[in-house]
């Protein structure tokens, strides 16, 4: 019980990979619309993308970006490129597809891109396929 109330950490490097496994998956979910058409021709008919240069075209990019910055995180490779992509895209949705009520109306994008930051700052922490690129270079560098 002491750890509850201590200024200690708990879990901290686990959770955070609990965290960027289970944001990941939860991405790259939102991200496998890409393959049903009929749905992404939907969204490329709303109002606010229809005012994008080529609807179509900018609704595939981002549901690629939600697939691909998705995958990554959940396998934790290239992890800070991957949510920085995430942030950016996630930004748009908020703010340009959305009305930006990111307090309200668009808290969905906008704390996918809250745990996009986590992830930027933070790196893959451990359990990730950077990991094991970065161990293997070290590796290679020490000899």
């Amino acid at each position: 019980m002491n750890k509850l109330f201590s200024k200690e950490p708990l879990w901290q490097t686990n959770g955070l990979v609990l965290l960027r496994i289970i944001t990941g998956l939860l991405m790259a979910y939102h991200g496998l619309e890409v393959f049903k058409p009929e749905l992404i021709k939907g969204y490329s008919k709303w109002e606010s993308i229809k005012k994008l240069p080529f609807p179509l075209l900018m609704v595939y990019t981002g549901k690629g970006l939600e697939l691909v910055t998705g995958i990554c995180l959940a396998i934790g490779l290239f992890t800070r490129i991957a949510a920085l992509f995430m942030f950016i895209n996630m930004m748009f949705i908020c703010f340009k597809i959305g009305n930006g009520k990111f307090y309200y109306d668009d808290q969905h994008p906008f704390i996918f891109a809250l745990l996009a930051l986590v992830f930027f700052f933070t790196g893959p922490v451990k359990f990730g396929i950077d990991n094991l690129r970065i161990k293997r270079k070290n590796d290679y560098n020490a000899r």
